[in-house]
């Protein structure tokens, strides 16, 4: 007979202090989600299929004709979708296939392993500060815990991050962090260019100086209707490059001009193989005065097989300023966002449950 989780503090013990996980519960054999999990109706995922004109906002942009007779028509697209939506799929990107498959193969290899082995980077106990397994995302400040676990790895050199990560993944989430690097250069190049910026060194390590690789799980969930793998929320950094499988689960809020007014509608992102999702964060937003959007996502557990996602966050160092692009405010003759310390930033968004793009409003310019 399946344990019960639902008395006092057995089950947030059990899952987050011990570091079982969300994992553990499924390998006990539970037939329900505890009631801690079951997230309220405004925050479930109702399951739509995408219709056609959707499914034209997630085709893949093919950047090998960044190097050809369509460059102009490849830059459009990525510009416009990082003013419209905040997502985008991009193909034949410079990561190799198999270098995309042996990642997730070594996640499943990170969270197959016994609790015991995950929990000693436990935040508090790990021996690395650039290591952190855990679960949900603060489950200490959380009315309603998400349906994941995870495994987050900061890059702060070659030689750490050989000694330090955990052995099941350093090597190939090392190769595919310095895969992606190359890849948001590319992207960041043109997004800035198109709002007339140059991107020398110096800026480009000023918004991309903190990098980490994080690894998610989301176990097969018995009642997937009830709880959610993640709930709403924005990327705080400057680009996010996503590795998902093709089990799929990952939810976009289409931005005001796409719906009804007073409306929100969720949309599916299909997995496309060999492809990364891009999807731009709350710095670019900021930085570009609000002409492109960060993207407010979600995903969706499932009850037939387990998901893994590779997420890499290229963000500022938190010593760095963040604020509206000069050159931005004098076209605009306003500045939408505030200069802030992105420490500061950082702070608040981890200091509290995730809530759609309130992160946002911490940068807000309220004179504006």
């Amino acid at each position: 007979m399946a344990p019960s989780f639902d008395e006092g503090n057995a089950l947030f013990d059990f899952v987050v202090q011990k570091g079982n996980g969300v994992k553990g519960l499924v390998d006990n054999g539970i037939k329900m989600v505890p009631q801690r999990y079951i997230q309220p109706p405004k925050e479930r995922i109702d399951k739509k299929i995408t219709n056609s004109n959707d499914q034209l906002l997630f085709e893949a942009i093919d950047l090998s004709k960044l190097h050809g007779p369509e460059h102009d028509q490849v830059v459009g697209a990525i510009s416009m979708a990082a003013e419209s939506l905040g997502f985008f799929q991009v193909v034949n990107h410079g990561v190799t296939l198999e270098l995309l498959e042996s990642l997730k193969a070594s996640a499943h290899n990170f969270f197959a392993q016994p609790p015991m082995k995950k929990a000693i980077y436990l935040k508090g106990v790990s021996p690395s500060p650039l290591v952190k397994y855990g679960t949900s995302f603060v489950p200490e400040k959380e009315m309603a815990l998400e349906w994941k676990d995870y495994v987050s790895m900061i890059y702060t050199n070659d030689d750490e991050a050989h000694a330090q990560w955990p052995p099941q993944c350093k090597d190939v989430a090392l190769e595919y962090l310095k895969s992606s690097t190359k890849l948001v250069r590319e992207l960041l190049e043109i997004l800035f260019g198109n709002l007339g910026v140059t991107l020398d060194e110096a800026k480009f390590e000023s918004l991309t100086g903190l990098k980490m690789v994080n690894m998610n799980f989301y176990p097969s969930c018995p009642n997937p209707e009830l709880t959610v793998g993640v709930g709403r929320h924005s990327d705080m950094g400057t680009l996010t490059v996503l590795l998902q499988d093709g089990i799929g689960g990952l939810y976009v809020k289409l931005e005001e001009d796409h719906v009804e007014e007073g409306k929100d509608e969720w949309i599916g992102i299909p997995p496309i193989p060999g492809a990364l999702v891009i999807n731009v964060g709350d710095t670019m937003q900021i930085l570009s005065n609000g002409r492109y959007k960060s993207a407010e996502h979600r995903v969706l557990t499932t009850s037939s097989e387990s998901r893994i996602s590779v997420p890499l966050f290229a963000t500022p160092k938190p010593s760095e300023k963040i604020g509206p692009l000069p050159q931005l405010v004098e076209s605009d003759g306003v500045a939408h966002y505030k200069e802030v310390l992105f420490g500061d930033y950082m702070q608040n968004f981890f200091g509290k449950a995730h809530e759609g793009k309130k992160s946002l409003h911490f940068a807000h310019n309220d004179s504006a």
